[in-house]
Order: structure tokens, then C-alpha cells, then sequence
């Protein structure tokens, strides 16, 4: 996926950033609870498994990072867009 295509994908998820160094896209999530956490991290885990498509969740008290790569191709793919919006229809 070149640069444009990224830029335009990243223009229509609100609050997603690019890490160049990893080839990902990224957003943190805060929450009221642990529990309300821990919710969303089992709704993106549902999500995911169903898509066959995984993200590296980095989950604290009440935020969770989100972060998107497509590993096997070392670089980001339509299905890492495709994933951060079912995400953030959650």
C-alpha cells in the first residue's frame, strides 16, 4: 500500500495514526472502567478471530492500544483498514 492510499484510508478513521517505524496504524481507547475495558479488548478479540486478522493489544487499567499491521506482508493492507473500522463501530 503506497503513502496516498494510506493517507486517504487514515483520513476517514478518526483519531488513527500512522507509526512508520513499525509499519502500523495505532489508537489509543480510554474508559470509565476496567471492566468497560476489558469489554471492548473481548469485542476487538471477537472481531479479529472472525476476520482472521489480529491486532497487538497493549491493555492497562481503563486504555488500550490498538495496533494494526499486516505481518506477513511487512506493511499495512486494506484488512488492517477494514479491521479499525469494524473496531470503531465498537
Amino acid at each position: 500500500m503506497d503513502q496516498n492510499q494510506i493517507d486517504t484510508n487514515l483520513s476517514n478513521l478518526n483519531g488513527w495514526k500512522l507509526d512508520t517505524l513499525s509499519n502500523s496504524i495505532h489508537k489509543e481507547f480510554s474508559f470509565k472502567s476496567y471492566l468497560k475495558n476489558i469489554a471492548f479488548v473481548n469485542a476487538v478479540a471477537w472481531i479479529a478471530n472472525k476476520m482472521n486478522h489480529h491486532p497487538d493489544l497493549e491493555v492497562s487499567f481503563n486504555k488500550c492500544v490498538v495496533k494494526i499491521t499486516t505481518h506477513d506482508k511487512s506493511g499495512l493492507s486494506d484488512l488492517d483498514f477494514q479491521l479499525a473500522h469494524e473496531i470503531e463501530k465498537l
